[in-house]
């Protein structure tokens, strides 16, 4: 079976990703409790609508995945210091490897959007949503 364009694109993030010291998912739900070390999903986002280029013909793909991140400690303090190191982690992944060893031509991270949950009976959560542009062409929307 051949592996889209797509699916390399975002095995090629996952990769780097799972090379954080959190525990890492990809489109998996959101679980009740948030790991000790963190959570980080990878959402596979929205691909948009290509820039079509022809002879040959070739899609341009401005794909934006998300990243969601979680942290769960007892003090708001502590759950900011955490966030705070990981996004600086995730910044110095992207920017020591903008191509993801040539899966795309450029990989550039948004501003983080964050939001605090206080769910009951557990220990308040920092959460953070980072999207990702993905730049990249295939031969096909389907490819």
């Amino acid at each position: 079976m051949t592996t889209t364009r797509r699916e390399y694109v975002l095995q090629a993030l996952s990769e780097r990703l799972s090379t954080l010291p959190i525990t890492f998912k990809r489109n998996d739900p959101l679980p009740e409790r948030v790991p000790a070390d963190g959570l980080l999903i990878l959402r596979d986002g929205e691909m948009g609508e290509p820039e079509v280029l022809l002879s040959p013909l070739t899609y341009s793909w401005e794909h934006e995945a998300r990243i969601e991140l979680f942290v769960a400690a007892p003090t708001a303090a502590e759950r900011d210091r955490q966030m705070d190191a990981l996004l600086a982690q995730l910044g110095v992944l992207i920017k020591a490897n903008p191509s993801l060893g040539g899966a795309v031509e450029y990989a550039e991270v948004q501003a983080p959007k964050f939001e605090d949950i206080a769910p009951e009976g557990a220990a308040a959560i920092r959460a953070c949503e980072v999207k990702v542009l993905l730049h990249y062409t295939s031969s096909g929307p389907l490819d």
